[in-house]
């Protein structure tokens, strides 16, 4: 496969799961702001703009920063490059490149979310809510017609290569941030047997589990009230939670070694194997304790470190012409 059209197919899913991930960050950022806290609304609304690293840029267009404004910015906006409809547009342009090497359900799955998402700054939207629901709908569905529908090459190799790479990595950002506005960083590490939390933080660590569909999965495995220390093993450690650092990684290394390295990068090929290798490894073998003795903000820093270095090194293995 060319390194471009390897390249369209990882960006196509890359920006697809951005969306997606987009809107769950938005959704648990305005629920969290609903709640009473010491710390204000204005310090979760910030949230979302300070991940994306979209803070100056939002600063530069808006003098007040509002639920209002910021889920027009951050949804809706199509002069942000990092908004909802941003990643929907260049998620659709890449499939549109592409479309030799993808099914017709999936390219209608896409250009119809496109059609229908670039009319909503002026037909509105019925609520923050529905639009929520809606992105990762049309998510799924594009997602479920690539697995029922794409035969298993290199093309479907690299669309679910990206949609994990993009997957770890909000993940890793969303349970960052959230842990630090949600309770002191000495609460996380409260033993099993401590009191139950208080009120806001049990819906806080309830709307962070409900952004990557995880809140069942919570009480299906540990069957008690929600504290940071279960809620960090789960969303780290958990092989058996789709949206979990591990789960992720898991399927890198999994993935990897079904797609070649292009002629003249077969060392780079090895190389981004043997990185993605030992980061599972790591979560394989690891546990809660080690990462909360190094403090959970540090270990996701090194996480995020790690994972940027296996993206570029997937780009100089696969996706950058030789």
């Amino acid at each position: 496969m060319l390194s471009r059209t390897a390249a369209q197919l990882y960006w196509l899913s890359r920006y697809l799961e951005r969306a997606e991930n987009l809107v769950r960050m938005l959704d648990v950022t305005h629920s969290l702001s609903l709640l009473p806290q010491t710390r204000g609304a204005l310090t979760e609304l910030a949230a979302p703009l300070a991940v994306t690293g979209s803070l100056d840029a939002f600063h530069a267009s808006h003098t007040k920063l509002d639920a209002d404004r910021l889920f027009n910015f951050m949804a809706l906006d199509l002069d942000n490059p990092t908004s909802v409809l941003s990643c929907l547009k260049f998620a659709r342009e890449n499939a549109h490149a592409v479309r030799g090497q993808i099914t017709a359900e999936m390219w209608e799955a896409i250009n119809a979310s496109w059609l229908e998402a670039r009319q909503m700054p002026q037909r509105g939207i019925p609520s923050v809510s529905a639009f929520f629901d809606w992105v990762k709908e049309r998510s799924h569905l594009f997602r479920g017609a690539t697995y029922g529908t794409l035969q298993r090459n290199d093309a479907y190799c690299f669309i679910r290569l990206g949609t994990f790479i993009e997957r770890a990595d909000n993940t890793a950002r969303l349970l960052d941030v959230k842990s630090q506005l949600i309770e002191p960083a000495h609460a996380s590490l409260m033993p099993v047997d401590a009191p139950a939390e208080s009120a806001p933080d049990f819906y806080a660590w309830s709307a962070l589990l409900r952004s990557l569909s995880a809140f069942e999965a919570y009480h299906a495995a540990y069957r008690d009230s929600l504290d940071g220390r279960r809620v960090t093993e789960l969303l780290i450690l958990r092989p058996d939670v789709p949206r979990s650092l591990r789960a992720c990684c898991d399927e890198i290394r999994l993935i990897l070694p079904q797609i070649e390295a292009a002629e003249g990068a077969l060392d780079a090929g090895r190389h981004v194997k043997q990185l993605a290798g030992k980061l599972a490894v790591q979560l394989e073998y690891g546990s809660v304790d080690e990462i909360l003795a190094l403090g959970l903000h540090d270990w996701l820093t090194g996480f995020l470190a790690r994972s940027a270095r296996i993206s570029e090194a997937i780009s100089q293995a696969y996706l950058e012409a030789a």
